[in-house]
């Protein structure tokens, strides 16, 4: 039976749903034993791709962790800035019970500094720690943390900046592995073999009614057609004025 394989515009997908779905696809063709198919060497110019495909994968992982990393630093300046400004209003307040623990927060902050969050990446970490060490080792500077209601910023800031430290160290360590690639052209190259692959798929369709090309492309339609649907429902959200980049990828067809 002839069949006609779904098609769609790749470089729609970003990289670690291009990885997902050409793995995806790989996985359904593999089940029906290309050999059978007839498929066996233009499958096996599909598959020589993987190793490539891992690269693209690798440096996609690595472009995440950067983007957590800016998240992390933009949250942990928040928080700083927070806990300087709110210093800054209780000072000007005339409430008798905070004084004197305004007087020891500004102290505090005249030993630390109040540009901590304009420092770069490693700078600001090791000052976060430093500053949040003798936070925890004096009780006065506790005592005004706790009366000025800023306990729980002072918290956060120290769970943020050493989940900071340990995803900072883990990009320095993937870094050093990862190969630099051009994705773009790999991809290129994947999707002209992958095009001929279809087209390949489809005029043994044709010429061997007596094999079952229907139950694979229909896996394989299915597939590319739950992909196209979410590209198109991202494309609709983007017109609309949404920042699609901060969304997550498509997640695997159930």
């Amino acid at each position: 039976m002839s069949v006609k394989i779904t098609r769609m515009t790749f470089k729609s997908l970003w990289n670690s749903e291009y990885t997902m779905l050409l793995n995806q696809i790989i996985e359904i063709i593999g089940k029906y034993n290309p050999d059978v198919l007839k498929l066996l060497k233009s499958f096996e110019r599909v598959t020589a791709y993987l190793p490539e495909l891992a690269k693209i994968k690798a440096q996609d992982q690595s472009n995440v962790l950067s983007k957590l990393l800016n998240d992390l630093d933009h949250e942990r300046d928040t928080l700083i800035n927070a806990i300087v400004g709110h210093a800054r209003v209780m000072a000007k307040l005339t409430i008798p019970e905070i004084a004197p623990h305004v007087l020891v927060i500004n102290r505090f902050f005249d030993i630390h500094g109040r540009d901590i969050a304009d420092a770069p990446y490693n700078s600001e970490t090791m000052r976060i720690d430093n500053m949040l060490a003798d936070y925890n080792a004096k009780a006065d500077v506790k005592a005004a943390v706790e009366s000025l209601s800023t306990k729980i910023l002072f918290d956060h800031l120290g769970v943020i900046n050493k989940a900071f430290a340990g995803h900072f160290m883990k990009r320095t360590q993937d870094d050093a592995s990862v190969e630099t690639i051009d994705s773009r052209e790999i991809r290129n190259k994947i999707d002209k073999v992958l095009t001929e692959f279809f087209d390949g798929f489809e005029h043994c369709s044709r010429e061997n009614d007596d094999l079952d090309y229907l139950t694979p492309a229909n896996e394989i339609n299915s597939l590319v057609s739950y992909y196209k649907t979410q590209i198109k429902a991202r494309t609709t959200r983007r017109s609309s004025g949404k920042d699609v980049s901060i969304e997550p990828p498509i997640e695997t067809a159930s």
